[in-house]
């Protein structure tokens, strides 16, 4: 099998992910394999561009790659294709992309932008005034307003304002005075600024750090994607523009102890390892993408294991447990969600977290359901994606 994802690269970068790869198989075979087979794991660095992800993509199909697992790309239409065409399975993206919620050869784990958004909409209606939307100028960010806007509008409030930015820019000095004045016009409640800008949200949250002091308080929120527990520790912890911010996530708090297994398979086979941090959302998505392989490798027991058979037993009814960190998470030819333009996305469940004293904790009011879960299907059933 292959883990991708961008490492060295002056964007994104996700080194993280294929270090748990790596730690998982040496934990696996140390245990004796999965029905006395090894796992290998190959690696693959993306670079952050097209040309990279299809690269890994041809290498997967040469070197034949049973599955690419727990992998990170914003390149789906560079990579998906290259693997229907070899007909390897795709577990576990991250998200980063719709492509993962639409290839019939993808089987996502978590539910992407979409529920992260619909469920941080749901989040703020009860307490926030006016809320702005800051997104990509591209014809990805184009869906983003959709998603929030559904969560916004089940909470009965209004739809954000939408705020265009380039996702490439240096500066977003003029874009933050715009969305501040947007959160605070005649507002008889705090107003909410909503960055999603993926990998430039930083950039942005720099320059809405000066411009905010010339403006009523505001609160902040965003997404896992655009902002996890590695970006809010290099960007000061406690002391950054994050603290307080409200963040929607696809998994338990890293504190939970759901995540015990994992943290035991890091602490054995890559004690020291800096790249594998137990509270990065790739890390995390890594593992339960490796838990789903396991299961499939169970499932196959004796028999050829092979990008076929691996693919069939996932469209077979195959439903795999991930120890609560997900719900039950099976694969029907097509999902609750087909009718929006998401007939992969079978897990839409979110949780809500808030950065208090520099780290992501569960909010203690959460977005409904047990435990701070709530699953955003209903939700998005009814959002007006363009």
């Amino acid at each position: 099998m292959m883990t991708w994802a961008p490492q060295d690269t002056d964007a994104t970068n996700k080194p993280g992910m294929p270090a748990m790869a790596r730690a998982y198989a040496k934990w696996i075979n140390s245990h004796g394999g999965i029905n006395g087979r090894r796992l290998e794991v190959l690696t693959c660095n993306d670079h952050n561009d097209g040309v990279g992800a299809a690269k890994c993509a041809r290498r997967a199909a040469t070197e034949d790659v049973v599955a690419v697992v727990g992998s990170y790309s914003q390149f789906g239409d560079s990579y998906l294709a290259p693997l229907e065409g070899a007909g390897i399975p795709y577990i576990g993206g991250y998200g980063v992309t719709n492509d993962e919620f639409t290839g019939g050869m993808s089987y996502p784990v978590n539910g992407g932008q979409p529920a992260l958004l619909a469920g941080l909409g749901r989040a703020l209606a009860e307490s926030c005034g006016n809320v702005a939307l800051v997104r990509p100028d591209s014809i990805a960010g184009d869906q983003l307003p959709a998603m929030l806007d559904a969560g916004l509008k089940a909470g009965g409030h209004a739809e954000a304002g939408d705020q265009l930015a380039a996702d490439d820019a240096t500066e977003y000095g003029g874009q933050a005075e715009q969305a501040l004045r947007y959160a605070t016009k005649g507002a008889t409640r705090k107003g909410c600024v909503v960055p999603a800008l993926g990998d430039r949200t930083d950039t942005f949250m720099d320059s809405f750090r000066r411009a905010r002091e010339n403006f009523p308080a505001v609160r902040t929120a965003t997404v896992l994607g655009s902002v996890d527990q590695t970006v809010i520790n290099a960007t000061g912890g406690a002391s950054g523009p994050y603290e307080g911010a409200y963040i929607t996530g696809w998994y338990p708090v890293a504190s939970d102890p759901r995540w015990d297994p994992m943290k035991k398979v890091i602490n054995e086979e890559a004690f020291g390892d800096n790249r594998i941090d137990p509270a990065d959302a790739g890390v995390q998505t890594t593992w339960i993408a490796y838990t789903v392989l396991k299961a499939v490798l169970e499932r196959i027991g004796d028999g050829e294991v092979s990008a076929d058979t691996v693919r069939r037993t996932l469209n077979d009814g195959l439903r795999v447990s991930t120890g609560g960190l997900t719900p039950t998470l099976h694969w029907p030819y097509e999902s609750k969600l087909a009718a929006v333009g998401f007939p992969r996305l079978v897990n839409a469940d979110v949780t809500l977290q808030v950065v208090q004293g520099g780290k992501l904790v569960a909010a203690r009011k959460g977005i409904g359901g047990a435990h701070g879960v709530a699953d955003m299907t209903a939700t998005l059933e009814h959002a007006d994606v363009p």
